[in-house]
């Protein structure tokens, strides 16, 4: 009798992250991007209110997230070390650091700049391959990425593109489990890479779906470190232009 593998472990854990990262471009293209800064519109409470969008990332930890509206703007960065942040939405308008749990979500964003796929062995991250799930009608590739501090990405990869379609990611903030669900559509190639620029995210278990759509994309952008940095005045936190 001769046995055969179910289609759904066709691939080890190691052949999908490869096919992620070639249909991603490479990883000399990857390794290229030093900086990406995107700017778009971000929707919330149910697309009623928008936002002007800005996420900037440069290698190797750093990112900074700025949202704005009229002449608010919401700031949220890590420099590799601190995490802080200016929410005037929340009636604080001076910069305020970050507790380690409240940092993680950056500084992992931070870290994926590729991925949770790119350079996986180099980060000390573990992968296991799941089989395939149905992700809204898309028999998935399934994979879990385990980080060193035990945190828990799933990274669901489209069958034929290998580019992710959703991501899960599993944290521990403050003592309580916290699931985030990230899903990715219309990829464009920046610098020669396929970038995801629409994005929609939820907490597991909330109806409150956030949306982004990146209408431009730029690749090796001058950043300087003092813009992730916790600002020692007031005009240092000024938006990234």
């Amino acid at each position: 009798m001769v046995l055969v593998a179910p289609a759904a472990f066709a691939y080890s854990a190691a052949e999908l992250a490869t096919k992620n990262v070639e249909a991603k471009g490479g990883i000399d293209k990857l390794h290229a991007i030093q900086s990406l800064r995107l700017s778009g519109n971000l929707r919330i409470r149910s697309g009623t209110i928008e936002l002007r969008f800005i996420s900037l990332v440069k290698r190797p930890h750093s990112i900074r997230y700025e949202a704005v509206l009229q002449d608010l703007t919401q700031v949220q960065a890590f420099d590799g070390t601190q995490a802080w942040q200016i929410n005037p939405f929340g009636g604080r308008k001076d910069p305020e650091k970050l507790s380690a749990d409240d940092a993680k979500g950056l500084g992992e964003d931070a870290a994926d700049f590729d991925g949770a796929l790119v350079d996986y062995q180099a980060r000390g991250y573990t992968l296991d391959y799941l089989g395939t799930e149905d992700i809204d009608g898309t028999e998935a590739h399934k994979l879990r990425v385990t980080r060193p501090n035990g945190d828990i990405t799933f990274v669901y990869l489209d069958p034929d593109a290998f580019l992710e379609i959703r991501t899960v990611n599993r944290r521990i903030e403050h003592g309580i489990p916290k699931e985030t669900i990230t899903d990715y559509s219309d990829y464009e190639k920046v610098n020669g890479v396929y970038v995801a620029l629409a994005l929609e995210f939820w907490t597991k278990g909330s109806s409150d779906h956030q949306k982004i759509q990146y209408q431009k994309a730029e690749a090796n952008v001058s950043a300087d470190d003092g813009v992730f940095a916790f600002p020692a005045t007031q005009a240092a936190a000024a938006p990234a232009k």
